[in-house]
């Protein structure tokens, strides 16, 4: 008889990790069950999209299947997949992971089946780079302060000269000029977002798909005034710069099943009000938030930054969290359903229990006054986000949903094969 048949390699285990078991005493928000859509989580805490740049021609390796499967394997609700470029000149580097072709579908199913064998939820994020593509793995950069990505030139297996955006604006030193795309290339990049979609789905992408709408990448570039100067039907307004983005989302939304949640990222802001040009705010960010909803989707994630090099960001634990607080405050108080992710330098368990809990104590936003709006109040008694995204802690600890439930003192479920050292 075969080994196969005789263990069980990946034993069922009923609670799931990462799930508060009921003999816990402590009550812990982060630790509490989240459904939206035809999704549940055991926990607030997901894997954010970060990207690896160590895809294959656009296909996922063993690296990936490691990766993500260590933070499914130790609790993580959520895993969402890295930057996904619906195009080859959609990547933002050579090493971007892809779905532009069907080849790529089989790699991507791989990973998403072990994170459903854990018992957890996969999802993926969907990217087109826009102006900031046709770059190398920023580890080649070779010491230039000024230069987080290289140029990937032709002989590199880049593509300098198919790089395209709203208008034809650098983003910044070391990146290409991009071309300003005609309506027959907007129409294009509709489509390759609903076709990676659909790939994704028959991937096995059943709980999460978000679009990458921040960071300087297309959709956000369209967005901001800084980056559109287009003069038609997709620059301008509000209505004509958002034009895109809710053509893709909905189009995503059509190429997917009803039980699938969709997410969005934005920039919230920019952090270029002290140039005093024309730029994304965080009152159009609020404003296109109590839009989403008709569109279809469920989740606004909400980072910030990345669009212009000359962006100036006093970053702290909490430069984020607050515009997350800000928005979700203003769609609830119009009785909006949209829940909130928060993402950005969330490494300390307490710190993420407070901002899905409220009741949290953050003095060191009164240095944010005079930034953006009215920061800094000091105290929230409310929940800042329902969803917490955990990027950078997930790479330092692998486990960090095990982790924070010691902590927080929280009695959670463990991986069986680790039952011994929980």
């Amino acid at each position: 008889m075969s080994f196969q048949k005789t263990v069980q390699l990946y034993p069922d285990v009923a609670p799931v990790p990462g799930t508060q078991l009921v003999e816990s005493e402590v009550n812990s928000t982060l630790f509490s069950p989240l459904q939206v859509r035809g999704l549940t989580l055991q926990n607030r805490i997901a894997v954010s999209p970060m990207g690896m740049f160590s895809a294959n021609d656009g296909h996922l390796t063993d690296f990936h299947l490691v990766h993500y499967g260590s933070f499914a394997t130790k609790g993580a609700a959520l895993v969402i997949v890295e930057a996904t470029a619906v195009a080859p000149n959609a990547r933002v580097s050579t090493g971007d992971s892809g779905l532009w072709r069907d080849s790529q579908i089989a790699p991507l199913k791989r990973v998403v089946d072990y994170v459903h064998i854990q018992g957890q939820k996969a999802g993926i994020q969907l990217c087109h780079s826009g102006p900031k593509g046709s770059m190398l793995p920023p580890w080649l950069a070779k010491g230039d302060p000024m230069v987080h990505f290289p140029l990937a030139n032709d002989e590199a297996g880049g593509w300098p000269n198919d790089v395209w955006a709203p208008s034809a604006i650098c983003h910044g030193p070391g990146y290409p000029v991009p071309k300003e795309m005609g309506q027959k290339q907007i129409d294009l990049a509709v489509d390759q977002f609903a076709s990676a979609a659909r790939r994704a789905a028959e991937a096995g992408v059943e709980d999460f798909i978000e679009l990458h709408g921040a960071h300087g990448y297309l959709i956000n570039a369209f967005l901001s005034p800084l980056t559109n100067h287009r003069t038609d039907e997709y620059g301008g307004s509000f209505d004509n710069r958002t034009r895109f983005l809710f053509r893709v989302l909905r189009a995503v939304r059509d190429a997917i099943p009803d039980t699938v949640v969709l997410s969005l990222r934005i920039s919230a802001v920019e952090w270029m009000a002290w140039s005093g040009k024309d730029c994304w705010t965080l009152g159009e960010s609020i404003k296109l938030a109590k839009l989403l909803p008709e569109a279809g989707v469920d989740i606004l994630d909400i980072s910030s930054g990345g669009n212009h090099s000359d962006q100036r960001i006093d970053i702290h634990p909490y430069y984020q969290i607050d515009l997350a607080y800000q928005i979700r405050q203003a769609i609830k108080a119009d009785d909006i359903e949209l829940l909130i992710a928060a993402v950005g330098l969330i490494d300390e368990p307490d710190m993420a229990e407070s901002v899905v809990r409220g009741n949290a104590d953050f003095g060191a936003l009164q240095k944010m006054n005079g930034m953006y709006g009215d920061a800094g109040r000091g105290e929230y008694e409310e929940p800042q986000a329902d969803l917490v995204m955990v990027g950078r802690q997930f790479l330092r600890d692998a486990g960090f949903v095990l982790t924070a439930a010691k902590v927080l003192g929280v009695k959670a479920q463990w991986p069986l094969q680790y039952s011994k050292v929980k």
